[in-house]
Parts: C-alpha cells; sequence; structure tokens
C-alpha cells in the first residue's frame, strides 16, 4: 500500500496495486473527507463556549468582534444561545466561525520561486498587501483597549501601542509607493519582455535600484520594529493574568509578524532580484 498526500487538494490517496481507482472515485473521497471535516468542526462550534472557540482558533475573534459578541469577560455561554438572546443569525455566524477554523495550506516555496513575476507580484499585493490593511485597524483596537485595561500592570503594553501605531502608519504609506511606483514598473518590463517590444521611455526614478533600495531599507526598519515588539513581549507570550483579549492581540500580533515576515522575504529575496535582471536584460 502506497499513501501519498495530494498537492491539489487536502486529501490522502490510497493505491492499491490491484486496483486502479478512478478520478470519479478520488474526487469523491475528497468531496466526502471534507464533508466529514466541515461536519467535525460544524459540531464542535455547537458544543463549545465561545470563549474555548477562541482558544482553539483565535482568529475566529474577528467573527465575534464583527457582531458584537463578547468572546472575553463572557465568553463563558454558547454561541447559539448568545445568537437568541441578541437576535443574531445563528445558522450564517456558524458558518463564518467554521470557516475561520478551517485550515488553508500556504503555497510552498518551489511555487512561490517558479511562479511568473507578474503573478507574484499580484499575489503579494492581493494576498499580503489586503492582509496588512485589513489587520492593522483590528490590531490597533485589541493594542489600545489591552493598554488601557491592562497598561498599569504591564507598562510594557504603551510601548507595544506606540510601536505598532507607527508601524501601522509607515507601512501603509510604504504599500502605497510598491503599489504606485515600484510594482507598476515591474509590470511594464514584464509586458515589455513578453512583447520584446522594450519600455517606452526611462522610468523617471532612473533604475530600478533605486526605489528597491528605498523599499529595502523601510523592510529593515519594520523588521527591526518587529523584532523589539517580539522582545518587550516575551515573544508574545502573554501574562498569566492576561484576559481573552490580551492573548488574541498577541496571538494576532504574532501573526501580523509571520504574515510580515514572508511578505518582506518574497521581496527582497524573489521578486527584486528577478525584476533587476529583468531590467539588465539577463536571460
Amino acid at each position: 500500500l502506497i499513501v501519498k498526500k495530494c498537492k491539489s487538494a487536502p486529501c490522502v490517496l490510497f493505491y492499491d496495486f490491484a486496483h486502479n481507482f478512478t478520478g470519479t472515485f478520488l474526487l469523491t473521497l475528497h468531496l466526502n473527507l471534507n464533508l466529514l471535516f466541515m461536519q467535525s468542526v460544524t459540531q464542535s462550534v455547537h458544543d463549545l463556549t465561545i470563549g474555548n472557540i477562541v482558544s482553539l482558533n483565535y482568529r475566529t475573534a474577528d467573527v465575534f468582534k464583527k457582531y458584537g459578541i463578547d468572546f472575553c469577560c463572557k465568553g463563558n455561554r454558547l454561541l447559539s444561545d448568545v445568537c437568541h438572546d441578541k437576535k443574531l443569525d445563528f445558522i450564517s455566524i456558524e458558518k463564518e466561525v467554521v470557516e475561520k477554523m478551517a485550515d488553508t495550506e500556504p503555497i510552498d516555496e518551489d511555487q512561490y520561486q517558479t511562479m511568473p513575476l507578474d503573478k507574484l507580484v499580484a499575489h503579494i499585493q492581493d494576498r499580503h498587501h489586503v492582509y496588512v490593511r485589513e489587520n492593522i485597524p483590528v490590531l490597533l483596537g485589541y493594542l489600545h483597549k489591552i493598554n488601557k485595561v491592562h497598561g498599569d500592570r504591564h507598562p510594557e503594553l504603551n510601548e507595544l501601542y506606540v510601536q505598532f501605531e507607527s508601524c501601522a502608519f509607515e507601512l501603509t504609506h510604504h504599500m502605497f509607493k510598491e503599489e504606485t511606483i515600484l510594482f507598476p514598473a515591474i509590470m511594464q518590463l514584464v509586458e515589455a519582455s513578453e512583447t520584446q517590444a522594450g519600455v517606452a521611455k526611462p522610468f523617471f526614478f532612473g533604475t530600478l535600484s533605486n526605489p528597491i533600495s528605498m523599499m529595502k531599507d523601510e523592510h529593515s526598519t519594520e523588521g527591526d520594529r518587529f523584532h523589539r515588539m517580539a522582545e518587550i513581549t516575551d515573544n508574545y507570550t502573554p501574562p498569566a493574568d492576561g484576559c481573552t483579549t490580551y492573548r488574541v492581540a498577541f496571538s494576532k500580533l504574532k501573526d501580523f509578524q509571520d504574515d510580515l515576515f514572508l511578505h518582506i522575504h518574497l521581496e527582497n529575496n524573489i521578486v527584486f532580484p528577478r525584476a533587476l535582471a529583468l531590467e539588465r536584460g539577463d536571460s
């Protein structure tokens, strides 16, 4: 018996030497496994309190925050009971929670390396830039709240909030420069390479090395900032007296850092070198 992980779907394929499973069988297996997974997660949502759901997967806090459901001080209630009391649509909210709890596999490194340059730039904008913009206001809200409530006992929370507020401002301007100056220039080079027409006129900023150098310097600044935030929070470890919001804030901040570091890696180590090579005309 050979067991193989299917790269295109989250299922396991069992191949018996005496049988050659058809595509229909494998598709049915994949769908059934997905159905069982979703049913299992849905059952968990039925049985667990809101606080326990957030403890299992802090991303679900985004859903509860969206609907004004207290998962912190009143997290000992069932979602169905809260929805009944607040006259909310339990079925639709439960579906959103289940979707948050379902894991999605990231693109692996080989796919990043072989992805066409324009597609990778689009991926960074659609995935990482959108992620930053969506999570900045959420994190600012959480960090402001825990600083207000716990700041007297944990003075490092004030620095943490100030650091992230600066990060939010700088990253917003950083992404704007990438999306309006650097990335369009890279797209022009890709199009010129594909059509063999050449770039119509020189870029106003000179060569790509100029904005790329600036972007890399700004990446280093934010990297240093997050190293400082990790240092003052003991690598985002909430204290024993931290409430659920405290734990969610730290978990989301750690997630933000991890996504940002991948985001920076893709640009510094894949996009920028390939774009410079394309500008030079390297084969």
